[in-house]
């Protein structure tokens, strides 16, 4: 996937993003899914903006988004290369209007993603990698700027945690930790985080999907980070009938156990 082709994906994130825009700024209408996680108008609309937009750029890559019909496993497992979508992460900070909702457009090839967009609208804060060409942060109309994850510190540690979805196990791995500072976020903006060398770690120990990770973890990896479950192993993408992702760790540039803060 050549740079001209991510900046295709970007235009087609930053169309969602003012999909998404237009209907923040009005009256927002929230419906209930089946699992009861919340639904707006503004996943619709994104979703609608980037199926078409993604179609425009090949029609023979499927499309894997929340918000479109589930396809059973045995037709997925025939994939080799698909996109992975969550038009709007962090609906329940779009609902609060606290800003920290994305956009994310992932390219998956061989279960691993080597193309991601991550883009919040509302900040106008825009991250995006490809396998092999760095990581990139853009803020504004400003020229893109790389990225790097950290190196860990362990006088400064720096965790980033969810706003929405805080437990007792996370609680519990953050006391286990010692003396940190915690930055709350919403969305995949916390892998970003991790990614642009700002927090040392992201403990995510409840369920996600695998369109809720797939885009940042391109840009974590680019950035020289790791996205890895409890096990120690990178996240993978489309092996299996589920689509939830096992617990993992977003960390920075270097290796460490962090599992042996877990209960």
């Amino acid at each position: 996937m050549n740079t001209f082709a991510l900046q295709e994906v970007v235009s087609i994130a930053l169309d969602a993003g003012r999909a998404i825009m237009d209907v923040y700024r009005g009256e927002i209408a929230v419906s209930r899914k089946e699992d009861d996680s919340p639904l707006t108008q503004a996943d619709l609309a994104a979703h609608h903006v980037i199926e078409a937009g993604l179609s425009g750029l090949d029609k023979t890559i499927p499309v894997i988004s929340e918000e479109s019909t589930s396809i059973d496993y045995s037709e997925r497992k025939k994939w080799n290369k698909y996109w992975l979508v969550d038009p709007l992460d962090g609906t329940r900070e779009f609902i609060k209007r606290n800003g920290e909702f994305t956009v994310n457009i992932a390219l998956i090839e061989g279960h691993h993603p080597v193309l991601g967009v991550v883009y919040a609208p509302a900040l106008d804060l825009l991250f995006f990698a490809a396998k092999g060409e760095g990581a990139y942060r853009q803020m504004d109309s400003k020229p893109p700027q790389a990225i790097r994850a950290r190196k860990f510190d362990p006088t400064q540690v720096t965790v980033a945690g969810s706003r929405s979805h805080a437990g007792a196990r996370l609680l519990g791995f953050l006391d286990r930790i010692g003396p940190h500072m915690l930055i709350s976020m919403g969305s995949s903006l916390k892998i970003c985080l991790v990614a642009e060398g700002r927090a040392d770690i992201y403990p995510r120990l409840g369920p996600t999907y695998e369109w809720d990770t797939a885009a940042a973890q391109c840009v974590l990896e680019e950035a020289r980070g790791q996205l890895v479950g409890t096990d120690g192993h990178a996240l993978r993408y489309n092996t299996k009938d589920s689509l939830l992702n096992p617990e993992f760790f977003a960390i920075g540039a270097e290796s460490r156990n962090w599992s042996k803060y877990l209960d």
